[in-house]
């Protein structure tokens, strides 16, 4: 049973994991102008957000220098952090 719920667990963290980075990459390419904020740009975005930003807000508190938001890394580092924490 616990078997199932690490594995589960590791799952989650995995696609949260890709989902920061997902973000990230769209976030990147809205602002330097790759991409038009159009159609499908707009559903994967809002997608993206309403996925990541429950963990990303409590942390953006803290993790800003300036005008830079690092609150993805240290999102990720957390998040790998505890998967490898309860893989053993």
């Amino acid at each position: 049973m616990i078997e199932i719920f690490i594995a589960l667990f590791d799952s989650l963290i995995f696609f949260l994991t890709l989902a920061i980075f997902a973000r990230v990459i769209v976030d990147w390419l809205l602002v330097a102008g790759i991409v038009k904020y159009e159609n499908v740009i707009v559903t994967i975005h809002q997608s993206l957000v309403v996925v990541t930003e429950p963990i990303l807000y409590p942390i953006r508190k803290y993790a800003r220098i300036g005008m830079i938001d690092l609150s993805p890394m240290v999102a990720i580092i957390v998040l790998s952090t505890l998967g490898r924490i309860l893989s053993g």
